[in-house]
């Protein structure tokens, strides 16, 4: 079971419209597929992340110095594998965050070739504590001449699609305006249909716990990212013992050591690291030891079809995020040919082997942009 070769191709799709969250613009859909051949074996495709500019770079990695040290090695020992790849990281201090993305990709074409070798899902392989999982679909994004009314809208076009839940972005605005736009949001989806916050960073603790104490009656689900980076471990500990909405962070570490440094601040109830972030699979899987050995859930900022099966593989987990709206994600209802089923607001882990994905290598060829 060697690994015989590794490519890893660049993909941008133009969106038909600017999706707005606090301190951020999202123009495009980008992602990375990477292929990874095992000798006289299967071939493992996947596809990591929305980097929206270094996308290139980020293959170059995989190519040029991780590809060498996977090849020609058993891809069973990806525990070794994956050791050896995170050791080029200290000396990438300039740029750790590009390599522990490329590791990501990697990474999980490593976990999606076992999958094939043995037939078995990721999520099995991890460890199959669930089935399924509710999906919360991202959404309530800021867009010009977007209003109150169409954002209780959108909450029904979601429930619609099948969705048992949204993160609405906020932190954009004054915490009363974005109160708000979360009341709107409450109003038109209805009691049953759940709503998490997600402020990215937008907020200093005082604006953060004023916007808590306005949407506590709302029934949030949780209060992704509400405080500022420079400070943030400090800030969400003392909003988390304010308010009874829970805490959820993590997407922006690159690391799990970064996890483990929210949960013994205790400045989270939830975590929500991202594997393609964060050097893939094998790290998800340290950050999730973690967080159940101190009872914090985890979830999964964006990315279904990675996240589906770590969280599926896992005790401890709440939710996974897909973005509902084709329009800004046009990788799951097009270039994705048969994404896992959706009912009754559940994502459900298929038997597929591997992560599942099967890629429409014509949208590949149309979108690649490193030819």
């Amino acid at each position: 079971m060697i690994v015989e070769r590794i490519e890893a191709i660049p993909i941008e799709i133009p969106l038909s419209r600017v999706f707005g969250g606090s301190v951020y613009a999202v123009p495009s859909r980008c992602t990375v597929v990477t292929r990874l051949t095992v000798r006289d074996g299967p071939t493992a495709e996947v596809y990591n992340g929305d980097n929206r500019s270094e996308g290139r770079e980020i293959a170059r990695l995989v190519e040029e110095v991780l590809a060498p040290l996977l090849v020609g090695r058993d891809i069973r020992d990806w525990r070794r594998l994956y050791d050896g790849m995170f050791a080029r990281v200290p000396a990438a201090a300039m740029a750790p965050k590009l390599l522990l993305e490329a590791i990501a990709c990697v990474d999980s074409a490593v976990w999606d070739g076992l999958g094939r070798i043995y037939g078995v899902s990721v999520a099995r392989l991890m460890g199959g504590a669930l089935d399924s999982l509710p999906i919360f679909s991202i959404g309530g994004y800021y867009e010009d001449g977007k209003t109150l009314d169409d954002l209780g809208r959108e909450m029904r076009q979601l429930r619609e699609w099948g969705m048992a839940g949204c993160k609405v972005k906020v932190g954009g605005l004054t915490p009363e305006e974005d109160a708000e736009r979360v009341a709107a949001c409450r109003d038109g989806a209805g009691p049953d249909f759940m709503l998490a916050v997600d402020a990215n960073r937008g907020w200093d603790r005082r604006d953060a716990g004023r916007f808590a104490r306005l949407v506590e009656p709302l029934d949030i689900a949780w209060f992704e990212e509400p405080c500022h980076w420079f400070d943030d471990v400090s800030a969400m500990a003392a909003l988390r013992s304010a308010t009874s909405i829970p805490i959820n962070a993590g997407q922006s570490e690159i690391t799990a050591h970064g996890a483990r440094r929210l949960v013994e601040a205790g400045a989270v109830d939830m975590v929500n690291i991202d594997a393609s972030e964060s050097g893939g699979p094998t790290a998800w899987l340290d950050a999730a030891a973690v967080c159940r050995l101190h009872d914090v859930q985890m979830t999964h900022h964006e990315e279904p079809q990675i996240a589906l099966h770590l969280l599926a593989g896992a005790s401890n987990s709440f939710a996974v995020e897909c973005f509902a709206d084709p329009e800004r994600d046009p990788i799951w209802p097009g270039m994705w040919l048969d994404p896992p089923e959706l009912r009754d607001g559940h994502l459900h882990v298929s038997d597929r082997p591997g992560f599942g994905i099967r890629l429409d290598p014509d949208r590949i060829a149309a979108y690649r942009i490193d030819r």
